[in-house]
């Protein structure tokens, strides 16, 4: 059931987020014990939660985490069904916009006191940090970060190009796909034809054209941005991009086309830095591939920000208070943001964790310093494709049409960018 039906069955009559004074003084007295769902139940995704949830328990913890598989909107319902039945989680999963949403349908904690604390507010992207706060004050907690347009080159198809620079703008990135195809590679761009992908490839294209413009017309939905020269130079960007792939991907996830990507048989890939570790899991070596921010157009790093979250919920009991404030410690603490990323391929959200050591590969280490680079020049933006933009109900709608685009290529990139305003302003 989509979240946005969920949410006007639930909002009438309910409460912003409330403070909990209690919180902060639930520990002690009282063995905390949390309650948390997600949809983490398998992978790294699923092996990261339990480390969590072993270190909750070396503190002193009782760990009830409730993994519920498969997609978001199956948490969702469950989530949904809890808070009726008036016993939401101490935590759960959620991300982006939703937050927001979501904090209207039930009270929620107040957690200024322990980020205070924490001094975590400085260590976290700004446009980050204001989705975890909706109402000025901090309800959730971002624990790992992706970025969306990292550039996946394979080395293989690089020598087939006789090529050893990687593309900083979209100039070079359209010319290096250019030599792959002369020295014999079939297809220079690996992608796929999922939704995301394709929300991908539009928001990797115009965000390296102009981070500006990004945030402009796809994060603040100005209309005259929407209908703005950017937006069309990101249409046709993305067209290139699209001409550079095998026809015959469909619907097809990028993750079929891996070993071709490591033969040379396909080229370049943009995607979250969550594929570096499914090629790792697919048997492949760092050695295979190299990983580099996307290309961005003024030659500095701009960052799709993409972070995994979990909302605070009330709850009276003394024990649970307690294990809302122990989890909300853990969740910020380097060590543990160290940890996790290590097992899931994700870099921490703190920006001033030190990734020089073992256990990190060389694509974090490029990520978290692109990271680094892109807040402090602010090119650091929330992706549109994986639900941080914008509600669920308008990324759909704009998904629409960036897929369409991607299937259909009649369509010119000045009537795509037409469709994209009218989509927006039907869904808003």
């Amino acid at each position: 059931m989509p979240i946005t039906t969920t949410r006007r069955r639930l909002l009438a009559g309910s409460a912003a987020a409330l403070a909990l004074p209690a919180f902060a003084r639930a520990q002690g007295a009282v063995k905390p014990r949390l309650t948390a769902i997600s949809q983490w139940s398998a992978g790294s995704d699923g092996a990261a939660i339990t480390a969590l949830g072993k270190k909750f328990e070396e503190k002193g913890g009782v760990w009830q985490h409730s993994p519920v598989p498969g997609f978001t909107t199956e948490m969702m319902n469950k989530l949904r069904a809890q808070i009726i039945a008036g016993d939401p989680p101490a935590c759960s999963q959620l991300k982006g916009p939703e937050i927001a949403a979501w904090s209207k349908i039930a009270p929620t904690v107040d957690l200024d006191a322990v980020v205070a604390a924490a001094g975590y507010e400085k260590v976290v992207a700004p446009d980050l940090a204001k989705l975890h706060k909706p109402g000025g004050k901090w309800i959730a907690l971002p624990l790992q970060i992706y970025s969306t347009n990292m550039l996946f080159l394979s080395k293989r198809a690089m020598d087939k190009a006789k090529a050893d620079k990687i593309p900083v703008t979209w100039a070079d990135f359209n010319d290096l796909a250019e030599k792959m195809k002369s020295g014999g590679v079939t297809y220079p761009v690996a992608n796929g034809g999922t939704r995301a992908d394709d929300g991908q490839k539009f928001e990797a294209s115009l965000a390296g054209i102009s981070p500006a413009a990004y945030r402009t017309a796809i994060m603040n939905l100005d209309k005259k941005a929407l209908e703005g020269p950017e937006i069309k130079a990101a249409f046709a960007q993305m067209r290139k991009i699209t001409n550079w792939m095998d026809p015959n991907v469909g619907a097809q996830p990028y993750a079929t086309n891996l070993k071709r990507f490591v033969d040379g048989d396909m080229g370049m890939m943009i995607m979250g830095g969550w594929a570096q570790g499914v090629l790792r899991n697919a048997g492949f070596k760092f050695d295979d591939f190299v990983i580099a921010p996307g290309p961005s157009d003024n030659g500095k790093p701009v960052f799709l920000l993409n972070a995994d979250a979990f909302i605070f919920w009330q709850r009276k009991e003394a024990d649970l208070q307690a294990g809302q404030m122990l989890m909300a410690q853990l969740v910020m603490d380097p060590a543990i943001q160290t940890m996790y990323s290590q097992i899931t391929g994700s870099i921490p959200v703190r920006t001033d964790v030190d990734l020089s050591g073992e256990g990190w590969s060389d694509g974090q280490r490029r990520t978290a310093a692109a990271l680094k680079d892109a807040v402090a020049n602010n090119q650091a933006v929330l992706s549109l494709a994986h639900n941080m933009a914008q509600e669920n109900g308008l990324t759909a709608a704009m998904i629409d049409v960036f897929t369409e685009y991607a299937k259909n290529k009649t369509i010119k990139p000045e009537e795509a960018v037409t469709r994209l305003a009218d989509a927006v302003e039907g869904a808003r």
